[in-house]
């Protein structure tokens, strides 16, 4: 075992013992001999189902277990249109594997893509605080042995998960939906964006570039936050192995969503394999999250999300965790933005299995972990094949077929992973280092341009005010302030002043997410300035060094800093109207960034 993962381990698991220990107690207490619906007096067993196909004889059967499916399907985001389908694939299998099923409850799924630099933006984050509460409220009736939790995105699959913790004493397994297949490159796209906000192609042929881009169901082929949730949720073993990136609505997809169910089935029979998912997301795996999602270049919105989920375990993290991890650990895959290919390009090389199989030979991973295929995680280093209509995992995954997407440990892309952590006067901050021009670290000085919002900046550009050398400071964009949005609309401007010669940096308590390319970013600045983070005291023209070595530095004097007010803002505008009001009582508690910036109480906490 690698001696630095395997010190961090240690470390988490002296920071969360006495969390850990309280989340482990409940499980054990909430835990039954019996299917749980037995415990209900008649009267409340009798609303459990209706009575068609027999229901009401089938619900009174001693042992058979109940699994619910919780679902964020919706025909409007493309990744979770194909879960219209799931419901009467997962209830057929699972009565074949000696079980019931119901679904238990839907959550919402928004779609960043649609909201991106829109009013609905600021209420992206804190969708995954809903959803964990829809999930708890879906699972309330408290009449299921296990469950199916159908979510992908960006918010989706974490809330899912740190709603389903609160109910660790069930089997659950998470079912993907699957990319769609490939349109047109994502570098093609990126481009043509540029080329739009220069005035060189029409509304009408940038929208022909975005249709071919997102064409079908399926979730985005970039490596985005989406494609980080899947990629970690296998790393948890929540996934069936090999199921991450098969592509959505096809034939493949059909079975490994039917052998979800029936497993999710035979871990909550109560003679055998009872497997809660409280044990399956342990600190082992929790470590083995963050090495997959620092080795692949994954999402920096991961360093908030993976924080929010293992808290909800019961496991503390932090961001020097992620930034020591990092330092350890080997870049082997390169795809947009952080290379030329796409999500299917990686699923072609070799996928999860190889990527998996690379990482325990270097000893970077923990192998013996619960995952929900059964104890240890060299079973996701095997491939499944259909025999007879169904699934089995035998032939062991060989070498990657594209060593330019998926590499090896002996050859990687980069002997540290994609993230880093920025420290210095202006707090800490986040760097995927990734994603930066041939993963060279960049140096940069220069006077910062202060906006409070996107649509400020954007008209500075619009006005030719940027082409210089300079750091946007884009402030007050922080989980408290405004709901921390994703600031997406930023990279195509910033990207053009770069190219146009000039050095360009970003610092911001805002996100960016996995797709924020090649422009240097200091992101989830904490703390932000709306909690008196330094940030508020940024003024046109100061000096800032943003450095992918680590450092995060205003070049004002301390003495200066403290004479100088904090800039407060009027926020009204962007925490109300089309329905941002309503969140008020979420947004103002709201945890900082490195905290997963989560208003949800966990374990071993005062409310």
């Amino acid at each position: 075992m690698n001696k630095v993962v395997q010190n961090i381990t240690s470390r988490i698991i002296e920071r969360s013992k006495a969390h850990r220990s309280s989340y482990l107690e409940r499980l054990d207490e909430a835990r039954s001999d019996i299917p749980f619906r037995h415990h209900l007096p008649c009267s409340n067993l009798a609303h459990v189902a209706s009575c068609s196909g027999g229901a009401c004889m089938i619900i009174r059967d001693d042992r058979m277990p109940n699994i619910g499916i919780i679902t964020a399907y919706n025909d409007l985001v493309s990744a979770h249109n194909p879960y219209g389908e799931y419901p009467a694939l997962i209830k057929k299998a699972v009565v074949e594997a000696g079980g019931i099923c119901q679904v238990a409850g839907g959550v919402p799924a928004m779609c960043d893509g649609v909201t991106q630099g829109e009013p609905g933006m600021d209420l992206s984050l804190i969708s995954r605080d809903v959803i964990a509460m829809a999930t708890v409220i879906a699972l309330s009736h408290n009449v299921f042995d296990g469950a199916l939790l159908l979510g992908v995105c960006d918010k989706i699959l974490p809330g899912l998960l740190m709603g389903a913790l609160q109910y660790g004493h069930l089997p659950m397994l998470l079912v993907p939906s699957g990319p769609m297949v490939s349109g047109i490159a994502n570098r093609d796209k990126a481009r043509a964006r540029e080329r739009f906000i220069q005035g060189e192609i029409s509304r009408d042929k940038m929208l022909d570039y975005e249709s071919h881009a997102y064409h079908s169901p399926g979730t985005c082929t970039f490596y985005g936050t989406a494609n980080s949730n899947q990629l970690m949720a296998e790393m948890l073993g929540l996934h069936l192995p090999g199921s991450s990136f098969v592509n959505a609505m096809t034939p493949l997809r059909d079975l490994l969503t039917q052998a979800a169910a029936r497993r999710v089935t035979e871990l909550a029979l109560l003679e055998k394999e009872h497997t809660p998912i409280g044990q399956v997301i342990s600190e082992k795996s929790v470590v083995n999250a963050m090495v997959g999602l620092l080795a692949s270049g994954g999402s920096t919105n991961e360093t908030m999300h993976l924080v929010a989920i293992a808290r909800a375990a019961g496991i503390r993290i932090t961001w020097d965790d992620f930034s020591e991890l990092s330092d350890a650990v080997p870049l082997i895959v390169r795809i947009y933005p952080n290379g030329a290919g796409d999500i299917n390009t990686f699923q072609r090389a070799g996928g999860m299995a190889v990527f998996i199989k690379e990482l325990l030979a270097g000893g970077y991973l923990h192998e013996e972990v619960q995952t929900v295929a059964g104890p240890g995680l060299a079973r996701y280093t095997h491939i499944h094949e259909e025999h007879d209509g169904a699934l089995v995992w035998e032939q062991m995954a060989g070498d990657s077929s594209d060593p330019e997407t998926l590499s090896s440990i002996t050859r990687p892309f980069a002997a540290t992973g994609g993230i880093r952590l920025l420290t210095g006067n202006l707090g800490r901050a986040i760097i995927k280092v990734s994603a930066l021009t041939q993963g060279v670290e960049t140096t940069i000085t220069a006077p910062a341009m202060v906006f409070h919002s996107q649509d400020e900046m954007a008209a500075a550009f619009q006005a030719g005010e940027m082409d210089r050398d300079l750091i946007a400071v884009v402030r007050f964009q922080g989980p408290r302030a405004n709901g921390m949005p994703e600031l997406h609309k930023l990279i195509t401007y910033l990207s053009i002043i770069m190219d146009r010669g000039f050095q360009v940096g970003l610092v911001t308590d805002g996100r960016l997410s996995g797709a924020s390319g090649k422009v240097p970013f200091a992101i989830h600045l904490t703390p932000e300035a709306l909690a008196g983070g330094m940030l508020a005291k940024v003024q046109n023209g100061d000096l800032i060094t943003l450095s992918g070595s680590g450092t995060l530095h205003l070049h004002v004097s301390d003495e200066e800093l403290a004479t100088r007010p904090l800039t407060r803002p009027d926020l009204k505008e962007v925490r109300s109207g089309l329905g941002r009001q309503i969140f008020a009582p979420l947004r103002k508690n709201l945890a900082g960034a490195e905290e997963g910036a989560s208003s949800i109480f966990t374990y071993g906490e005062e409310e």
